[in-house]
Parts: C-alpha cells; sequence; structure tokens
C-alpha cells in the first residue's frame, strides 16, 4: 500500500494536474451519443484533429487497419442515411451531423485470418473500436456531439464513399454541433458488479 501511495506524486509530476484532477475521467463520464444536432458545418482542422487522435490508437501488430472516410456533402451524407443505413431504425436525424466519418478496416492476412484462426479473437474489429473511442472522445473535447451508427449496409457504404474491395466499412460517425438540451447521461452498471479481483 505504501508503494501505491508513493505513485501519486510522479503520476501528477509525469502527466501534469489535469490526469491527477480526473480531468480524463471527466472527458470520459461526460462523453454521451448525440443524436440532435444543430446542422452548421464542422470546420476541417477539427475534424482533422478527431482523425489525428483516431491515427494514435494502438493496433495489434501495428498493423493500423484502419481507414477513414470523412463525408461532408450534404446531398452524400442524404444518400447514406437514405441507402446504407438498414431498415427499422429512424435515423434521420444522422443527416443532420455536420460530417459523417466512415470507419472502415484494410484487410489483412495476417491479422485478418491467420491470427484469428489461433487465438479466435478478431484483432481488427478491436483495433478499430480503439481508434473510434479515441475519435468520439476527442471530438467532445473540441465540445462536438459524435454517435457510432452500426446499423448499416456495408457494400453500399463502400460504393458510395469510393473505397476499394479490400476496404471494409465497419461504422458511420456522425460528428457535428449538439443542438441544445441534447446531452444526456445513461445510468452505468457500478464497477462491483463488472470487476472481479483476483
Amino acid at each position: 500500500m505504501g508503494d501505491s501511495f508513493a505513485l501519486a506524486p510522479c503520476a501528477a509530476a509525469c502527466y501534469g494536474p489535469s490526469m491527477a484532477d480526473d480531468a480524463f475521467l471527466d472527458l470520459v463520464r461526460r462523453r454521451t451519443s448525440c443524436r440532435t444536432y444543430d446542422p452548421k458545418p464542422v470546420p476541417r482542422h477539427l475534424l482533422e484533429r478527431v482523425l489525428e487522435a483516431a491515427r494514435w490508437a494502438p493496433s495489434a501488430c501495428n498493423r493500423q487497419p484502419w481507414r477513414f472516410a470523412v463525408v461532408q456533402e450534404e446531398h452524400v451524407r442524404a444518400r447514406l442515411v437514405d441507402e446504407a443505413f438498414l431498415a427499422g431504425i429512424p435515423m434521420r436525424w444522422a443527416q443532420d451531423a455536420g460530417a459523417m466519418i466512415v470507419l472502415g478496416m484494410e484487410k489483412s492476412a495476417i491479422t485478418h485470418r491467420i491470427a484469428p484462426m489461433i487465438s479466435g479473437v478478431d484483432y481488427p474489429l478491436l483495433d478499430l473500436g480503439i481508434a473510434g473511442e479515441h475519435l468520439v472522445l476527442e471530438a467532445e473535447a473540441l465540445g462536438l456531439g459524435a454517435c457510432w451508427i452500426g446499423w448499416i449496409r456495408p457494400k453500399v457504404v463502400r460504393r458510395l464513399v469510393g473505397w476499394p474491395g479490400s476496404v471494409d466499412p465497419v461504422a458511420v460517425i456522425t460528428v457535428g454541433w449538439p443542438a441544445p438540451g441534447s446531452r444526456r447521461t445513461r445510468p452505468r452498471m457500478e464497477l462491483d458488479q463488472l470487476a472481479k479481483w483476483i
């Protein structure tokens, strides 16, 4: 226990007061899925910031399988909603976001075929999850709203964004300015319901 307490000053010195003051946890707790947007455009430099955060995500064997298509044109966003989203869940709200970022997976023989056969773990999908979370957290830090949409037709998405067959669309992430009153926090399970200490 004494060693654990000794680490706290080092953490503050190494990472600065923001980490010591729980700024990162506050950011994580504040982030929610935004489904109501002010339809004004998102400046390119802010979209580049969220992509930069995603680019620095870790990945299995450093394969970096993620690919991004940034859709700002209103008519293309409309086509994604009308043609590429699966039926059954109304998602017209997505068109109001200033941008849609399509998250795609570049297929690799090592991480897509060989490694999963041995371990049973879909490493590229895990990698894209990490990159996407980096993206939405940076969006939150910039005052933007974001929402993952996995209810898609990958082949249609690929055609609309012009990707080759080697890239599989996995999700569409809306990014835009949250409308007033759009943020809501959903309850989370308590830690003692989720974690086992051994």
